[in-house]
């Protein structure tokens, strides 16, 4: 069956519900203006074609899709494709394309009923017109897309929808909570097989943050070897916000571990990983020559066992998901860039004898190399550092 000939006949399978979830799970590449001209399968392939999200020798997008939707039997039919190849494909860095946040609404809107529809109809009626709720064929995923032209839904502002779910179905938010702690969990059996004791704090308010790392500034860490404390959120230049709004410096958050606040740390490394945008502009790539890989660059950090005395902000490493001013992306099936490359690579890397600085270059290479096809945008994380010494993480 040549290229055509197989899109329409899985077009033909495709009811009107069918096609407005694959429409909704592709606004990240096709924008809603683009999509009001859609009224059909064949119109929407073409759209896709048009981005090159879909091509003769290039099926992944489109199986991705009819897996999102449940669609097994085109899968199987058409592409040659079972449900298990799938969710083992979907795995594995970077295959899927589908955004997390997407599948997430997508997850939402499966589990509401009818009468839970009417509901969310209700307390929307303020934010969205009587004469688009009125209309008994507006899904929830028509609802969504409203939600965001009116900017009280978006990847970084769940709190109506969330607020909403909570009165309409409280199961509704375990949904969106497993989409909220993917970094969280990827970061706690990182660290956790390499021996830290691991403690979550979740939804803090910036004066939250401070009173934390406060608490653990006045702690005795004599019998501990490093400190390392990951922060995921949303941020600013140099700022990272709480759940309140509320900003919290970067430098503030540091400068508690700093040799005279924090003496029991002295000498070890402090270490902090901030997973937050740092801005609002997109990085843009540039051509460069390409070698044969990444190249190695050799690091020797000495230190005289003579000196008595080290300076107040020794032994930090700053490890940032992004340069100031810009943004920081999340990946399309485990949550960020950075945190998703910087997990990756710990648990590769650490067990072959690597360094820290040595694996935050590679992570700095990964993340360098991914595209975000939207807004044709780049990202670069930076790490800074006063440690004095290497700084491995060994199993054993």
């Amino acid at each position: 069956m040549d290229f055509n000939s197989l899109l329409h006949e899985i077009g033909e399978q495709l009811d009107s519900d069918k096609l407005a979830a694959l429409k909704f799970l592709s606004l990240d590449y096709i924008p809603q203006r683009k999509q009001e001209h859609i009224k059909d399968p064949l119109a929407f392939f073409t759209a896709l074609q048009e981005k090159r999200m879909l091509e003769e020798n290039n099926l992944s997008f489109l199986k991705e899709l009819l897996f999102r939707i449940q669609s097994l039997d085109l899968l199987v039919k058409y592409l040659g494709v079972t449900k298990q190849e799938m969710e083992t494909e979907l795995q594995v860095p970077g295959k899927a394309q589908v955004s997390p946040y997407r599948v997430m609404l997508y997850n939402v809107f499966e589990d509401v009923s009818k009468e839970e529809l009417k509901s969310f109809k209700f307390f929307l009626s303020k934010e969205i017109s009587k004469y688009k709720l009125d209309d008994d064929d507006m899904l929830l995923l028509d609802i969504f897309v409203e939600m965001e032209k009116k900017l009280i839904l978006g990847e970084r502002n769940l709190d109506a929808l969330k607020k909403i779910c909570g009165q309409v179905n409280k199961s509704l938010l375990v949904i969106i909570s497993d989409y909220e702690t993917l970094m969280r969990e990827a970061l706690k059996k990182t660290f956790g097989a390499l021996h830290f004791e691991v403690v979550c704090f979740d939804d803090c308010t910036a004066n939250r943050i401070c009173e934390v790392l406060k608490l653990y500034q006045k702690m005795d860490h004599s019998e501990r070897d490093c400190f390392v404390c990951c922060i995921l959120s949303h941020g600013d230049k140099g700022v990272i916000y709480g759940t309140d709004g509320q900003e919290a410096p970067i430098y503030e958050l540091t400068s508690y571990f700093t040799g005279l606040k924090c003496p029991s740390l002295v000498g070890k490394p402090k270490i902090f990983f901030i997973q937050a945008c740092q801005g609002d502009n997109y990085q843009k790539g540039i051509a460069v020559d390409t070698d044969s890989g990444l190249q190695e660059v050799g690091l020797e950090m000495t230190l005289s066992s003579q000196k008595s005395y080290i300076p107040n902000e020794a032994d930090f490493l700053l490890g940032m998901a992004t340069v100031n001013n810009y943004v920081s992306y999340r990946s399309t099936t485990e949550g960020t860039w950075y945190i998703q490359s910087l997990c990756k690579r710990l648990t590769e890397r650490c067990p072959r004898g690597d360094d820290i600085l040595t694996i935050l270059t590679e992570v700095n290479y990964e993340v360098s190399s991914k595209d975000d096809k939207k807004n044709m945008g780049k990202q670069m994380p930076q790490p800074t550092f006063t440690l004095r010494k290497k700084l491995y993480f060994p199993l054993h």
